[in-house]
């Protein structure tokens, strides 16, 4: 990593607690003065934060493994952010946050279908930043240790869900493998089969909550997880609509 382009903030401030001491955030941004705030409010809250000015530096800084989230500038010199995102979520499901000034409902939309946990529009309060993070970092860490000492697999209707490696494996044992959206929103609708679930909490569930409530981002999701299931998008049987209260799952766990 470039000793110009990147660098570690590791003053731990006075204002940490037991939540985030050991965080170790992944700042990508090409604005040094933006990078430089995130390290300082961010250490402000105990936070160790290591900072990457394009997207080469992000892959270096990735690829030592001590990072554990990213927040995700969209317009960086050598790559959009969202094809960042999508590399990243080819090969990790290290959280992600979207920082960026581009608040279009389109980048937002497809920024989380492309596996961002979290969405956050420039300027930013840095303390809303932290308990985003933080609330992201607590849902992963919940799941990790809720699925340490459980069966690795979850079976229903015809189909089996690999808790280990978050996938789907159909009849014909063909795999089909889900993003980090996909795997929190079936595993919301497992958790509660024949419950009709809002579509606030499905986007809860997904990713955290936002600032703004996108209906049509978690209807996107529902589809793309429907098409993953081989639904008929026309008539799903197992991901039924429910008209003006959300979704609900129509099959049996075994």
């Amino acid at each position: 990593m470039g000793a110009r382009a990147a660098r570690s903030c590791y003053d731990t401030g006075k204002g940490g607690d037991t939540v985030t001491k050991s965080i170790h955030v992944l700042a990508v941004d090409d604005d040094a003065q933006i990078r430089g705030l995130l390290c300082d409010c961010l250490a402000d809250f105990g936070m160790v934060t290591t900072q990457a000015a394009n997207g080469a530096d992000m892959h270096r800084a990735l690829a030592d493994g001590t990072a554990d989230i990213v927040v995700l500038d969209l317009m960086l010199p050598d790559g959009d952010g969202l094809d960042l995102c999508r590399e990243i979520r080819a090969k990790s499901d290290i959280p992600i946050i979207i920082l960026t000034a581009r608040g279009e409902m389109t980048d937002r939309i497809v920024g989380l279908e492309l596996g961002a946990d979290d969405y956050v529009v420039k300027p930013f309060e840095p303390r809303e930043l932290v308990a985003r993070i933080q609330t992201i970092l607590r849902r992963a860490r919940a799941q990790l240790h809720a699925h340490a000492d459980t069966q690795e697999e979850c079976r229903f209707a015809n189909w089996r869900l690999n808790l280990i490696g978050r996938h789907l494996i159909a009849v014909d044992n063909t795999v089909i493998p889900l993003s980090n959206a996909e795997f929190r929103l079936l595993n919301a609708f497992l958790a509660a089969p024949g419950r009709v679930l809002s579509r606030e909490y499905l986007m809860d569930a997904a990713r955290g909550k936002s600032t703004d409530a996108f209906d049509r981002s978690i209807d996107v999701q529902i589809s793309r997880l429907r098409h993953k299931l081989r639904e008929d998008i026309k008539e799903p049987k197992l991901i039924r609509t429910i008209r003006g209260e959300g979704y609900m799952l129509d099959a049996k766990q075994h």
